[in-house]
This record gives C-alpha cells, structure tokens and sequence, in this order.
C-alpha cells in the first residue's frame, strides 16, 4: 500500500535548518531559532528550567492557566517567585509591572503568556517589554496562541525567550514547536547548573551539537510529517501574507463579540475591553442560571465540528470559548457558532435574535 504520508524520505538537515529559518522570518528574529520535536509545553518548561534556578528571582504573571504552570515550574527549579494576577477578565499593564519591580528591585527574570486563548485576553508585549528592559530582567513569552493572529516581535520588543506552536493561528501541527533565543538567555542557561543536560527538555544540547555545530547534521531523527506541516503553514502564510492573516484574526474577534451581544440571551463578552482581547479566541459568559459546558453540549450536538468549548475547570460553569483561528477565522465559523449558540439558548427559553447577531457579523467584518 502507497500513502503519501508513508515511505517519505528522511528529512534532510537543511531542510530541517531552513524550516527554522521560515519561523525566524515570522517572528522577525535575528536570534536563535530551535524547532523542538514536540507540542509547545516541551520548550516551554524546558526554557524555565534551563533559565531560572536557585539563585533567581521571578515575576510571574498570571493572566490565565498557563501563567500559574509557569510559577510552579519556576518554585520546582528553584526560583523565588512573585506572582502578579490580574482577573482573567483582563490584560496585564505595564504600570503593574513597574510596581511589582518597584516592590522587589531584586527581580531578574519575568514569565508571561502573550495571549490566553483559554480565558480570552492578551496582554501589551511591547509595552510590557519596554519596562522589563528598564529592569534588565531575562524576559520569557509564551505565544503559542497569538503567533499568527497579532505581531510577535522578540527583537523589537526585548524577548530573550519566545516560545510559539503552530496549533493555533498559524493553522498547523500541534507536534512541533518553536523558540527563539537571546544570546543572554543562553548565557544565562550555560551558567546555571541546574540547566537540562543529556535531557529532552535540554535546550543547550541542541544549541551545542545543533545550532553551533553549524546545523549539518540532525542529533536525532526528526518528526518528519510535523516538520513538512509546520513548513506547509509557514509557506501559506508568507503567500498570504501575516498582515492579511492577522487582520483575518482582528475580525474574526470582533465579529465574535459584537455577534454574541446582538444575539441576546444573556451572553456579553467574558473580556470587558476590546483592546484586552485576544484576537485568536472570544470567550462569553453565560447568563445566570445557564451551565456553560451544558450550553456548549447542546449548541455541539447539532454540529460537533464548530469550534466552540466551555472554559476549563471552574470556569466551564460560566465561560464559552469561540476558538476562531486558523481556518477558523473566518466569518462563516463565526455565524455558525453564533448560530448554534442562539438554538442552544432558545431552548432554555432565553430571547435571541439570530438575525442581529448575523448583521452585527457581517457589518464588523468589513
């Protein structure tokens, strides 16, 4: 039997280097870029172990769930660690961020989700950055979420470690992943003892017998169709052009909210303020008396591929995720789950006007 996944011939290892050199033209880096052979929490726990130790001091903001996986992998590694937690119905400031520094002048390394698809909000990098260079603190960002649906810039914004995945807004694969390293976070991991060696998180193994080996020569067998995936999306989105791309994104989110508060029901915006939210996932809040993963299952039932979710954990009672990336954003995803919803509602015999919320779709999509 022929497929045209199988039989392929290995990936060759310029082939492999110049896949990293497609991410680092997304990202607009001149630093260092490693494709990790896994889904994105392998570089992401890996660049906080060989980062931080015992001897660091970190901010940690919490935005969201994943801000809270990244203080208990700093205080695992050793790090002293101020959280800074904002409601989820919010953003981050750098006014924030100067007073927690005010507050501890002794921090050294700051963590930060860029954009929350799991609560809807995304946080100002490039003010954010501005402040953590006055600190001269490491500064470390998840953007797995916001890549391809809102600029990520590590050089403009003084990122030392930018870790992305191709799942979301790039519409790729969920099995590789991708970080962008400053020349001081590495010296910062060289120096920390504690770092990952002869390790899958080891970040400095791949930089030694990869990255200044001169990249001629894989240190092991690569996921060779994540790999063609991830080159396959970066290549649509250069022919597509990340503007158009992000502008997709930008709609997509405002469609979302200004369809679901004309649907009616009850639903409004989980994220008060436009500016605060992320633009790769809306999520709602649910009327009173209203179960959200119990809405959610309904609104499925007609049609189980939309890209609708109830929040995680606690917040499934009262949260609604509207996933419109990728593929997704797009406005026919966008009146559909608005759609799906609104049958969902009518049934727990909640007033909807399906037509305004298709109106107010289409007149935000313009």
């Amino acid at each position: 039997m022929t497929h045209p996944f199988l039989d392929l011939p290995p990936l060759s290892a310029g082939r492999f280097a110049a896949i990293e050199d497609g991410v680092a033209r997304l990202l607009d880096t001149r630093q260092d870029v490693l494709i990790t052979q896994g889904e994105a929490l392998l570089p992401l726990e890996g660049a906080i172990r060989a980062a931080a130790g015992p001897g660091t001091v970190a901010l940690n903001v919490i935005t969201g769930p994943y801000g809270q996986t990244f203080g208990n992998w700093l205080r695992d590694a050793g790090a002293t660690v101020y959280d800074l937690s904002v409601p989820f119905h919010t953003a981050v400031t750098a006014g924030q961020i100067r007073e927690a520094f005010a507050a501890h002048p002794e921090i050294d390394f700051v963590s930060l989700v860029h954009a929350e698809a799991a609560t809807g909000n995304t946080n100002p990098v490039a003010e954010i950055g501005e402040a953590v260079r006055e600190q001269g603190a490491l500064f470390y960002l998840d953007a797995v979420a916001s890549v391809g649906a809102e600029p990520v810039l590590p050089d403009a914004w003084g990122v030392d470690l930018c870790v992305i995945g191709a799942q979301k807004a790039m519409g790729g694969p969920a099995g590789v992943s991708a970080i962008s390293v400053s020349e001081r976070a590495w010296a910062r991991m060289a120096a920390n003892p504690n770092a990952p060696r002869r390790s899958y998180l080891s970040l400095l193994d791949w930089k030694e017998r990869w990255t200044d080996a001169g990249r001629k020569a894989l240190p092991h067998a690569p996921a060779q169709l994540e790999m063609l995936a991830l080159e396959a999306c970066l290549e649509r989105i250069e022919s597509d052009g990340l503007e158009t791309v992000m502008a997709r994104h930008r709609r997509a989110a405002l469609a979302s909210r200004a369809g679901a508060v004309a649907l009616g029901g009850g639903l409004e915006p989980y994220v008060y303020e436009d500016r605060d939210a992320a633009p790769v996932a809306t999520t709602l809040r649910v009327p009173s008396g209203v179960v959200a993963s119990e809405l959610v299952a309904r609104a499925l039932a007609t049609d189980p591929a939309l890209p609708l979710a109830a929040g995680g954990g606690a917040l499934a009672r009262e949260m609604i995720r509207v996933n419109h990336y990728g593929p997704d954003a797009a406005p026919g995803a966008v009146q559909s789950c608005l759609a799906a919803l609104g049958a969902a509602l009518a049934e727990e015999g909640l007033p909807v006007d399906p037509n305004a919320a298709r109106r107010a779709v289409e007149q935000a999509w313009r």
